[in-house]
């Protein structure tokens, strides 16, 4: 179910939602929390309406999406309410805001946060340079941010660590979770030698490669080269090599390993959806994530 409420105000969408629990049973017990989603426009809030959807069948929750328009604009909110079918395991809150209203959204979204439930603060594109600092970010235990879409990804993920706080984390990060659990796999069988150098390859403009860089320099305290070109991490040990390497847009990945035979394993670029379902997991900090950030200004750049 879909409901449209043009130029409206909070009071009226919050009788709405109370109107539409009592006349077609739509409850909100069993909602384990908020996600507060904020988007640069009306495109781009589908996209991010999908994602969540998807990943609120794992973790049902209220979905506020806050779609900003124009601060020139005449002063207005429309809304959008979707339940059942058309939210997933969601309740859906689309807030669409003109004018003034872009400059306070945590005004806007506060009336709609479910009582003694935890927020998590979501910015597909265009996050805030400080997310912490954010009036939605303040609001939240969790604040996720993804530089993969900023116009720079590589400085925006080197430039995290100095604006980390307790809460932060970035969709880069559970992009790599499959090549970091790999990585450990390959490591905890003999020879157990110390790592003494590793590589990583592929994109530029691939933030996600510069965690998993910075994610090595953290654990292994050994040199760390971050190189453009082929998808590929490599680890040297004195009697041991291991590479890993997946074409860009390949689903399956090759681990070549000195005296075996090489082995192939499924390895796909992880989809957004699943990416916010991982992060949505776990509300405490991600110690592991800010050691990795720090771990980048270890790592040497060619």
């Amino acid at each position: 179910m879909i409901v449209d409420m043009p130029d409206t105000n909070t009071v009226d969408v919050s009788k709405r939602l109370l109107q539409l629990r009592e006349t077609n049973g739509v409850i909100t017990q069993g909602r384990v929390l908020t996600l507060v989603v904020c988007t640069l426009d009306s495109s781009e809030a589908e996209i991010a309406i999908e994602a969540a959807n998807e990943a609120s069948r794992e973790h049902p929750c209220r979905v506020i999406v806050l779609a900003r328009g124009d601060r020139e604009a005449e002063t207005s909110l429309s809304a959008q309410i979707r339940v059942g079918g058309d939210a997933g395991a969601a309740e859906v809150i689309v807030l669409r805001m003109q004018g003034a209203l872009v400059n306070h959204e945590s005004s806007v979204v506060t009336p709609f946060l479910l009582p003694d439930t935890p927020v998590v603060a979501w910015w597909p594109r265009g996050a805030p340079e400080f997310p912490s600092l954010d009036s939605v970010g303040k609001l939240a235990k969790r604040r996720i941010t993804d530089a993969t879409f900023a116009p720079d990804p590589q400085a925006t993920i080197k430039h995290r660590r100095y604006t980390y706080a307790t809460g932060d984390t970035d969709l880069a990060w559970s992009r790599i979770t499959y090549w970091r659990a790999l990585l450990a796999a390959s490591l905890n069988v003999p020879p157990y030698e110390p790592v003494t150098s590793a590589s990583v390859s592929g994109l530029a403009s691939e933030p996600a490669l510069d965690m998993l860089a910075g994610w090595l320099a953290s654990r292994l305290n050994c040199p760390v080269i971050r190189k453009s070109g082929e998808l590929k991490v490599e680890l040297h040990r004195a009697s041991d090599f291991i590479s890993i390497a997946r074409p860009q847009l390949g689903r399956t990945a090759t681990i070549i390993r000195t005296g075996e035979p090489d082995q192939h394993i499924a390895l796909a670029r992880r989809e957004t959806r699943d990416c916010l379902a991982e992060e949505l997991r776990r509300l405490d900090a991600d110690e592991i994530y800010a050691e990795a950030l720090a771990g980048i200004e270890k790592v040497t750049y060619e």
